[in-house]
């Protein structure tokens, strides 16, 4: 298939797709990747392209170069937010491209995680369902180190994924931790030697892109609402997309597939 690439606002997101995965590059190596305003502008127009592409099953997220997935905000901004704030136009953040990942998205992301992963940037890759990271990837998130206040919201993201013990030593220490010691913690699903990292995650992307769209829409959203209070569950949301799922003709192509011992050609309908 060949590669389509997105046109942008700006040069330090890259988004193209190929061979069903959606591939967003954070693109701002000489700062360590660090997010900036219009970084975070443009990732809801990568989200909202990918979504509306049947083409593309699965996206993965990965910084440029070798030295960063993303190592948080970019530092450099913070007066210019803080003055854009004061004066009532407050520039993008994380959660300004929250909603867009489940809303316009919905479909599964990977992290593809070299070299650091710090701040902002640990939040960035607990937004995917799957997190890889290489042997020499690095963690942490050092607010406590720089005086910055950490939301509710941050904090609550890194709890539901690695325990409230674990959030309690990486928030409170501000330290860096290995990738072995995050994998210990459950903050990634896997560690690859680095040489291996790209290939390592193409394979895992192209099992996701070869599966059934409406059954991993349905598993998503049962996933999403499982980690939401008993009371905010919406079971009726996931009963439907089942339901959906279990009348499509690709329930139909998988059985026949199995039957005739081949591998499926799921279409997502």
């Amino acid at each position: 298939m060949a590669r389509t690439t997105l046109d942008l606002p700006t040069e330090k997101m890259i988004a193209y797709a190929e061979d069903g995965i959606g591939w967003m590059v954070f693109n701002n190596p000489e700062r360590h990747n660090a997010l900036n305003a219009e970084m975070q502008a443009a990732i809801p127009l990568i989200y909202a392209a990918f979504g509306d592409d049947d083409s593309v099953r699965v996206v993965v997220m990965r910084g440029a170069g070798e030295r960063a997935f993303v190592s948080g905000a970019d530092i450099g901004e913070f007066d210019k937010r803080e003055a854009a704030a004061k004066a009532g136009t407050p520039l993008p953040t994380a959660r300004a491209w929250d909603d867009a990942l489940y809303q316009r998205l919905g479909k599964p992301v990977i992290a593809m995680i070299r070299g650091y992963a710090l701040g902002g940037g640990v939040l960035t890759m607990l937004k995917a369902d799957i997190r890889v990271a290489s042997d020499d990837a690095q963690f942490g998130v050092p607010a406590a180190k720089l005086g910055v206040g950490y939301a509710m919201s941050g904090v609550k993201a890194l709890v539901d994924v690695v325990g409230p013990a674990n959030a309690r030593e990486i928030l409170l220490t501000g330290d860096r931790f290995s990738a072995q010691d995050a994998l210990r913690m459950g903050l990634i699903n896997r560690v690859v030697p680095a040489a291996e990292l790209e290939q390592a995650v193409v394979k895992l992307a192209g099992i996701i892109a070869g599966n059934a769209p409406l059954t991993i829409r349905a598993v998503r959203a049962a996933v999403d609402e499982l980690v939401k209070p008993a009371a905010e569950q919406d079971e009726a949301r996931v009963a439907d997309l089942v339901a959906i799922a279990a009348a499509s003709e690709d329930f139909r192509e998988g059985r026949r597939a199995f039957q005739e011992k081949r591998k499926p050609d799921f279409t997502g309908r």
